[in-house]
């Protein structure tokens, strides 16, 4: 089978949340539902995306009740504590909580996802929230809902904030020297003097500069607002597409608008999301969803690509969407997690291996090194 031009490897995410990605999930034989606020459940997850060598988990989270209309599922943990309760049981695998900039202070972001950098020794992501929420901003109680342009323009700022306050410690500011009672070197801490539209902030931060420097961000493409903030500050895309091509313009346009903002190719993943129903054959993957529709009701309409069928035709598809660099990888939304994420990690990964496109092993200790990103400079020593 041919190589893509590209020497990068496929990448591979899966999405930790609720039950699985079809409304229904909870419902189903085995999803374990009376679990799914079980630390130990997640923890299971996780150790089996491990196995594989996926390239991290995401875990969603938002200020409201799920926002889907579709399930009667409600409630979730805070992605960040149980993110960060999961860095010390892990290895290798990147742990990517989404935690919201609006209602929230950047200073507090900056050091939630530093200490998750620091306690999983460098394998902390940040993927991206926003709210243009009604029942959000009554939670809060300080003003009325957001638009989405005015939401995304907040987030934007909050990344300049939050990358700022993670480089405000240099990596070598701490001296820890008994001998002389010197903990840092204060001349290697820095002030932020942040003065924005939103947000006023000087630092520096509490926390000292994570291992990877800057944890990867991820955000998800959704409007013309978020494409253009995804091409300025993201490391890692999530889209959602239906083809091939749609998935290669969209890849393309990102490149294009990343690199008029003076960034470099190689700084930017792009994944799509990969709705999956997975069974030995089609005939069962089939019955399967049409089981789950059963349960709730409702047509799954999931606006990017959707596969109901083997591990070998998964498989097929995500090296047909690699092998032409439509993408850099996937994001794989199982339907329900308690099946379809064995299926991807004992049935897609080997075959991938074998294809000679994922990884047999973890590449280094940090979610930077299996993304195959470097470590970036610290922006103050750089101009020390």
């Amino acid at each position: 089978m041919a190589r893509p031009a590209s020497p990068l490897p496929l990448h591979l995410g899966v999405d930790l949340s609720d039950a699985g990605a079809h409304p229904a999930a909870w419902r189903t034989h085995g999803s374990q539902a009376q679990r799914l606020f079980d630390a130990e459940r997640l923890q299971h997850l996780v150790d089996t995306a491990q196995r594989g060598t996926l390239d991290l988990v995401v875990i969603d989270d938002s200020f409201s009740l799920q926002p889907s209309r579709f399930t009667t599922l409600r409630g979730r943990l805070d992605a960040a504590l149980v993110a960060a309760r999961l860095a010390p049981r892990s290895r290798g695998i990147g742990l990517v909580p989404t935690v919201a900039t609006t209602h929230t202070e950047p200073f507090h972001v900056s050091k939630a996802i530093a200490t998750i950098d620091h306690v999983s020794g460098g394998r902390a992501g940040w993927q991206l929230g926003w709210s243009a929420d009604d029942q959000d901003a009554t939670h809060f109680g300080r003003g009325p809902a957001l638009s989405e342009a005015a939401a995304v323009a907040e987030a934007e700022e909050a990344v300049e904030v939050v990358s700022a306050l993670w480089d405000s410690w240099e990596d070598d500011a701490e001296i820890r020297d008994e001998a002389t009672h010197r903990y840092v070197d204060r001349a290697k801490l820095h002030y932020v003097e942040h003065d924005g539209v939103h947000f006023a902030v000087k630092g520096p931060s509490i926390t000292p500069r994570p291992p990877q420097g800057q944890p990867p961000i991820v955000v998800r493409v959704g409007s013309d607002e978020s494409f253009g903030l995804a091409a300025r500050h993201a490391d890692v895309v999530r889209i959602s597409a239906t083809s091939r091509d749609e998935a290669l313009d969209l890849r393309l346009r990102l490149r294009a608008a990343a690199a008029a903002a003076g960034r470099e190719p190689g700084d930017l993943r792009v994944l799509v999301d990969a709705f999956v129903v997975t069974g030995p054959d089609q005939d069962s993957a089939r019955a399967r969803l049409d089981l789950l529709t059963e349960l709730e009701g409702v047509r799954w309409d999931t606006d990017s690509m959707t596969h109901v069928g083997t591990a070998r035709e998964l498989t097929d598809t995500f090296l047909h969407w690699w092998e032409i660099g439509a993408v850099d990888g996937f994001v794989v939304r199982p339907s329900s997690l308690h099946t379809d994420l064995d299926a991807l990690v004992d049935g897609v990964v080997p075959m991938l291996r074998t294809a000679r496109a994922f990884r047999e092993h973890y590449n280094g200790p940090t979610l930077r090194d299996q993304l195959g990103l470097t470590h970036p400079v610290n922006r103050y020593a750089a101009i020390a």
